[in-house]
């Protein structure tokens, strides 16, 4: 403990606020900028100048960092954007309907195809466009919506979101605070969401199988959005064939870099860039189609929509994990200066020679810990911690960081992005899309996610 100077305590200090602020459902962005500026001023020796500057190169080393999930966020929210105006989302969606002829059918077919359009079009906008489409059609067969809803619910914002494979998203904020490959941490992590996922569903049918296997005969048979549905554009066909015939090839293609050694891998930056650049090249080819001679200008207004959409996700998210980024002893000097160590990362090391700390209870704690980061309804905005968390204790300890990182990135995302709070949008948009109250959906989902979590807490420490 002898190494840890004041500014190690500093750093504490205001990571305990953050998690105490946290449970208590506040915001805690304004503890993260604060507590960088004063170690700004404290690391240049009493100088506000540097602490304001350690808050801007914080929050541009953050920014950069996850700038390039932010782009593929608001095209994909763009190109959805644009093949809803032709009617083209709904006829992607139709096959699955007409497999819905039991409440049964109705419950595992809305969670399978929430998972893949939440993986490639982001939870929020997928469960407009899922929610809005099968929910109906779910309630008309017999299945009562708060089953639709918690369906809907775990699929997209807990299991599609946690393990976010193909977006890649929470994987790229968990590597970049913990320092682990982003490969490890997108196996790990979905592996961990799948165990989660299958688990909570599990569960959930063995709790709630009267529920979900008895027709029940609801008034609001008929739910959705209430936005008139337009006659499709004549190319809407076309579209809805391309674009996921299009997606589905890329994730083949992931997928045999990952396994052939003959064939160069994608990951990461990479699948990124080859998901971003598909989803722009669609956006601008529909605007092309549509709308002729005024495309130039539609292309403009679907990308201000998507961006906006993206901006809003991650404006919290920025300066949070520009705090928790000087934790880390690779990116700290980019902040505070030459020469300063990862604060984090250091208490680590100090903790770890005091405690025999076991596969067991590390684990756990991570688990806890991002549960209780995700309190504050947004879900990415622990993530930062609990990485950085699993990289400073698990590193000196000699465990999988990686291992760590996703399972508290997982444990973070399933109770804030909309599981376990009622508060979170998660929650919200998918109980209104069904018609039910944010508050029953989690009392729903209380027994079944948390068995998940615990289903995925138990693998994690066999990985370690």
């Amino acid at each position: 403990m002898s190494s840890l100077t004041y500014l190690h305590y500093i750093y504490l200090a205001v990571i305990v606020a953050v998690i105490a602020l946290m449970i208590a459902k506040h915001d805690v962005v304004i503890p993260c900028v604060v507590g960088l500026f004063i170690l700004g001023m404290c690391y240049s020796g009493g100088n506000p100048i540097a602490g304001a500057q350690a808050v801007f190169n914080g929050m541009m080393a953050a920014g950069t960092d996850l700038f390039d999930i932010m782009l593929v966020i608001g095209i994909m929210v763009a190109m959805l954007k644009s093949l809803e105006e032709i009617g083209a989302d709904r006829m992607m969606i139709e096959p699955a309907a007409k497999l819905i002829k039991s409440p049964l059918m109705a419950f595992f077919v809305i969670a399978a195809v929430m998972y893949v359009c939440a993986s490639f079009f982001w939870p929020t906008p997928a469960t407009a466009l899922v929610g809005t489409i099968l929910v109906p059609i779910a309630v008309s067969a017999g299945l009562s919506p708060i089953m639709a809803c918690l369906s809907l619910n775990m699929a997209g914002h807990g299991m599609g979101l946690s393990g976010d494979l193909v977006l890649q998203g929470a994987p790229a904020i968990s590597a970049g605070s913990s320092g682990a490959p982003i490969e490890e941490i997108l196996a790990k992590g979905g592996m961990l969401a799948w165990v989660a996922g299958i688990v909570a569903f599990a569960v959930a049918f063995v709790l709630y199988r009267k529920e979900i296997l008895t027709p029940v005969h609801s008034e609001n048979a008929i739910l959705g959005s209430g936005k008139e549905v337009k006659e499709p554009h004549k190319c809407a066909k076309f579209f809805a064939v391309l674009t996921p015939a299009l997606f589905f090839l890329i994730v083949i293609r992931i997928l045999i870099g990952a396994f052939v050694p003959s064939v160069s891998k994608i990951f990461g930056g990479d699948a990124t860039a080859l998901l971003g650049g598909t989803g722009a090249m669609i956006l601008i080819l529909v605007c092309i189609v549509v709308n002729g001679k005024g495309w130039l200008e539609r292309v403009t207004t679907h990308l201000k929509h998507g961006m906006m959409f993206s901006i809003k996700i991650f404006a919290a998210v920025i300066p949070i994990a520009a705090f928790f980024f000087t934790g880390n002893p690779e990116t700290a000097p980019t902040i505070l200066g030459e020469g300063c160590p990862g604060f984090l990362f250091d208490l680590g090391q100090a903790v770890s020679e005091i405690l025999p700390l076991h596969p067991f209870p590390v684990a756990l704690g991570i688990a806890i810990i991002g549960g209780i980061t995700g309190l504050d309804g947004s879900g990415f905005s622990g993530v930062p911690l609990v990485a950085g968390l699993a990289a400073a204790i698990g590193g000196p300890l000699g465990y999988n960081v990686a291992a760590l990182a996703a399972l508290g990135q997982v444990s973070a995302i399933w109770v804030g992005g909309g599981c376990l709070c009622a508060w979170a949008f998660g929650a919200v948009a998918s109980a209104g899309v069904a018609g039910v109250e944010p508050g029953d959906l989690v009392r729903k989902n209380f027994i079944p996610v948390m068995a998940g979590l615990i289903a995925a807490t138990i693998v994690t420490t066999l990985m370690l």
